[in-house]
């Protein structure tokens, strides 16, 4: 299991028999304060193989930066080059792929944190103040009625926010790597 970033876009090949295969690397990360007391951070790059169909998805979904979690096997290969030199790579050959960070918040560079701005009122809400606007003449009446509104629109937006925290909690199995 790993986490970490992309560090050049997908490179997706086919073997002679028709079999996809997808390759890239993935920089992890590791943060931690040393004998003398320095902070020091260190990255390892990792090459990472994917076959068939995982392949063909890591190659139309991935991109260099983005956040990923790879589960696989390790493997080492040995071959010879044609000046006749031994050669060795080892390499993780994933079986499951997760994508951390969202579409929207790679494609502006930003974390996996992204939250967009709620506008100040929903569109329901502003239809709603609208039509009240239009339909009282007397000020008083209309805040008032705006009160009582914002009252019970508070409440829906309270039970709303907790339905979307409900939502927002997706079982990974759940998704379709």
């Amino acid at each position: 299991m790993l986490i970490g970033n992309l560090t050049r876009d997908p490179e997706l090949r086919y073997t002679p028999s028709g079999a996809a295969v997808c390759t890239f690397s993935v920089a992890t990360n590791r943060t931690y304060v040393s004998a003398d007391g320095t902070k020091k951070e260190e990255a390892e790059f990792i090459r990472i193989v994917s076959w068939n169909k995982l392949a063909e998805l890591c190659s139309q979904l991935l991109a260099k930066g983005r956040k990923v979690y790879v589960e696989g096997r390790l493997q080492t290969r040995s071959w010879e080059t044609p000046d006749g030199q031994s050669k060795q790579t080892t390499e993780v050959v994933i079986d499951d792929m997760r994508i951390l960070d969202s579409k929207r918040s790679f494609e502006e560079g930003q974390s996996g944190d992204y939250q967009a701005d709620e506008p100040k009122n929903k569109p329901e809400e502003q239809a709603r103040v609208e039509e009240e606007e239009k339909e009282s003449p007397k000020g008083e009446k209309k805040e008032t009625k705006k009160t009582k509104d914002n009252k019970k629109s508070k409440e829906g937006d309270k039970k709303e926010e907790l339905n979307n925290k409900e939502e927002e909690k997706v079982d990974l199995d759940d998704l379709p790597f």
